[in-house]
């Protein structure tokens, strides 16, 4: 059998100064390797504790068996099976896997048949051991070499050197057989299969994603009964089977047939549960276990509740993280630095950085000393809200407390300058990056160019660009569109094909139709529609095939811009092009005809498109109703709105709002208010604005009566009523003379935390002044504060018109605020 080739750690001492110290600390007095006084159980008990204390070396390991084969004293199996069971466990080695590989190559030395007969046979107990040492070492092969070895040598086999069979066979990944020697072949070994068999292969099952399968054994375990008889590990290693493959229902019921059959979880299993449900976003779910584990009398400890509240902090809610947090102090449970980095997540997340800190701080007062991750936690809640202080403060603060900032922590700081352009600030921190020896990484350099292009400051882009390539970090498909972007964006458009040409010469993906759609789209809906023309043809220069999107957003442009020619232009572009225009194409043309007054054209764009078989939509009929009614052509309008309904389209409020809308301008209110009492008595539901606009007709026919009504109405009906209701009831009532109506209607606007707008404080002064009622108008010129509201030129012209020398009201100009009595001067 092949040793094993392990990574030794080196001590700086020669091989026999750690043999002399070997010897010192087991109370040997003799340095002779043939000492009689030398005692190999006292030796490898010494040997023993220092495995365990992680000060014995491999190299010390190797002397002992050196000294141990070079003398006539066998050594007591019992020293030698704690001694490799110590190894086996050897938690103090750097890799796990240097003790367990260590008792192989151990375990080998004495087998040899040049160790002489001074050291005892190994027996079934020394190979159970070894063979476990080889799954730990991740060599189950050598575990099933050494099983073949114990039957050849004729020794017997117990239950344990079964179950370490079972677990080489699993760990090799040779399931199926290791199902085959648990129900089929265990008594060819002596023995019978116990629970511990069994919780063996089911763990390998659920590894292997077959945890159906290890349902089925689990159920075949409940029938035989006795030694067999699933336990709290049993189920608990089932149920997590199924919530790793996303089986949440099954294990679930997995999870409650288990208390059915009074298997009572352990805190562990209940733990395992939460953190599954809490990963699959059944905090709902998560939190009724909690419950039920409290009522069965299991305390929930740290894990349970770093679980839980790591769960409501990933879905957003804080509020339920913040009363779990709670809830665990409540019962004595220390928050760890797991559970309070979670907490501060959550909280960062929802604007609330300040209670963050509180955390951070009272996380230090307790002895939990924060690390690097809950500085940068809090560090990028402070930046996300935008409160540069406080992170500058808490960045300074990381050096008192011995933290060394990592990239990460510089990137966060600049990320915050560089969204809010302040670049200056950026630089600064990036210079300091530099001088503290910390390297910026990719995301770093991201962060500063994409920043700078948005700013249009190419050329500082491009100079960080060329920097990182030359301190050797190379840019990646996000430093590339962050630059094509900005080139794109602000017209440099051989740049952008000269970095699309690098890209491709580096074997990094161009950007696709979906990257280019989106600045084409983003052009266009800032009236910038040449420019994506341009991008358009960038497009079709480096070999991508414009889609729908792309000719869509174009069209919305020139729509946007006036310029329908050219709109129907890109329509015949998309044809060539073999893409088939959609509903919204034709939408967004048909109501660029309406908008530019061309009702023909638009309805003869409508015409082709049911042509084509394509189908309108609300959205279609929205804009044709609208544009006839704007026409003028209210009987047009009509018989489209039963074609529509003819047609099966949904009809929703938005119609129902321009019907009603489109005859009130039409001069047809009396119409739209028997169409609006219909609507009423089929149960539509109204808007608030279908309800401005009929307060609004029925004032216009002089239907005071109703118009009121419905306005006191509007809170019984569930909606609220806007700055526009009231504007439309306030200008109404001063039309007909209801001074006093007028301005109890404004208080209690004002009163409901409705802003009145600029506009309608300048309407109302303007009617009141017409009116001669200058000191009701002081009122409300006493509200304008040059902010939220200002004086409109008309208003200005009607003051200077009526309070100058020759003005109608010159002499009333005192009962206006005093800032406004310089009128009286003016000529």
């Amino acid at each position: 059998m092949s040793r094993l080739r392990l990574r030794l750690t080196h001590c700086s001492s020669t091989p026999m100064s750690r043999l002399r110290a070997l010897r010192h600390s087991s109370s040997s007095t003799s340095t002779s390797r043939c000492s009689t006084s030398w005692s190999p159980a006292a030796s490898f008990a010494a040997a023993t504790q220092r495995v365990r204390a992680g000060t014995l070396s491999p190299e010390d390991a190797h002397h002992l068996f050196d000294e141990l084969l070079g003398q006539a004293t066998p050594v007591p199996k019992r020293s030698l099976h704690d001694f490799l069971v110590a190894l086996a466990r050897a938690p103090a080695y750097d890799d796990r896997r240097s003790g367990p590989a260590l008792a192989v190559a151990l375990f080998n030395r004495v087998c040899r048949e040049d160790a002489g007969p001074q050291v005892a046979a190994p027996t079934v107990c020394t190979y159970n051991i070894i063979m476990d040492c080889c799954c730990h070492a991740r060599r189950p092969d050598l575990g099933l070499a050494l099983f073949g070895r114990l039957l050849r040598i004729g020794l017997k086999t117990n239950q344990i050197t079964a179950n370490t069979f079972l677990k080489c066979f699993c760990d090799a990944k040779r399931t199926n057989e290791a199902v085959d020697v648990l129900l089929h072949r265990m008594s060819e070994l002596g023995c019978v299969p116990d629970v511990i068999s069994y919780n063996i292969v089911l763990k390998r099952l659920c590894e292997d994603s077959r945890s159906q399968q290890a349902l089925d054994l689990l159920q075949t375990m409940a029938k035989q009964g006795g030694v067999c008889s699933p336990n709290v590990v049993s189920y608990s290693t089932v149920i997590h089977g199924f919530f790793r493959e996303g089986e949440i229902g099954k294990a679930c019921n997995l999870f409650h047939e288990m208390v059915q059959q009074g298997v009572k979880p352990t805190v562990v299993t209940y733990s395992s549960v939460i953190d599954a449900l809490c990963k699959a976003r059944a905090m709902d779910k998560a939190e009724l276990i909690l419950r039920q584990m409290a009522d069965n009398g299991v305390q929930p400890n740290n894990v349970t509740y770093n679980c839980i509240i790591h769960g409501y902090s990933t879905a957003g809610r804080w509020k339920e993280s913040t009363n779990m947090f709670k809830e665990m102090t409540s019962l004595g449970l220390i928050p760890d630095i797991v559970t309070c980095n979670s907490f501060m997540t959550s909280l960062c997340k929802h604007g609330r950085s300040k209670e963050a800190a509180e955390i951070l701080a009272a996380m230090a007062a307790k002895g939990h000393k924060p690390v690097i991750i809950s500085y940068s936690i809090l560090l990028h809640g402070y930046a996300s809200e935008g409160c540069f202080a406080d992170m500058i403060n808490l960045f300074n603060s990381m050096k008192d407390n011995d933290i060394v900032p990592n990239c990460h922590v510089f990137s966060i700081l600049i990320g915050a300058y560089a969204r809010c352009e302040m670049m200056d600030e950026a630089m600064l921190i990036f210079a300091e990056m530099r001088e503290q020896g910390v390297t910026p990484n990719v995301v770093t350099y991201l962060t500063v160019i994409a920043a700078l292009c948005r700013m249009g400051r190419l050329a500082d882009a491009m100079d960080k660009f060329s920097e990182m390539i030359a301190v050797g970090i190379q840019p990646d498909n996000a430093v590339y569109r962050s630059l094509i972007q900005g080139c794109c964006i602000h017209g440099d458009l051989v740049k952008a094909k000269e970095l699309v040409s690098q890209m491709m010469n580096k074997g990094i993906p161009r950007p696709n139709i979906v990257f280019f759609n989106s600045v084409i789209n983003s052009l266009c809906k800032e009236g910038r529609v040449m420019d994506a023309q341009d991008i358009f043809e960038l497009v079709i220069h480096i070999g991508e095939r414009p889609d729908i999107i792309t000719f869509s957003s174009l069209i919305d442009g020139y729509v946007l811009v006036g310029k329908m020619d050219k709109a129907l232009g890109v329509l015949d572009a998309m044809f060539s092009a073999g893409v088939e225009p959609d509903v919204v194409t034709y939408n967004t043309l048909v109501n660029g005809y309406f908008k530019n007054g061309r009702v023909d054209d638009a309805l003869a764009l409508f015409a082709e498109m049911l042509h084509k078989r394509v189908k309108p939509t609300t959205v279609t009929y929205n804009s044709i109703l609208d544009g006839l009614f704007r026409a003028g052509r209210t009987d047009d309008a009509k018989k489209r709105f039963h074609e529509m309904i003819q047609s099966g389209i949904t009809v929703d409020v938005s119609i129902y709002n321009i019907i009603l809308g489109g005859l009130c301008r039409n001069n047809c209110a009396s119409e739209a208010i028997t169409l609006f009492h219909k609507l009423g008595e089929m149960n539509v539901k109204f808007d608030i604005k279908t309800l401005n606009i009929m307060i609004d007709a029925m004032y216009k026919v002089r239907r005071r009566e109703e118009a009121k009504k419905l306005f006191a109405a509007i809170s019984n009906s569930g909606l609220v009523p806007n700055a526009y209701t009231y504007s439309i009831v306030i200008k109404n009532l001063l039309k007909e003379g209801s001074l006093e109506e007028a301005g109890n209607i404004f208080s209690s606007m004002e009163k409901i935390g409705c802003a009145p707008s600029s506009r309608l404080v300048n309407d109302i002064i303007r009617m009141l002044l017409e009116k001669g009622e200058i000191a009701k108008a002081g009122d409300y010129l006493s509200k304008v504060d040059g902010k939220s509201i200002s004086l409109e030129a008309s208003t200005t012209t009607l003051m200077l018109s009526l309070f100058s020398r020759n003005g109608k009201y010159q002499e009333d100009v005192k009962l206006l605020p005093a800032k406004y009595r310089f009128f009286n001067g003016l000529g």
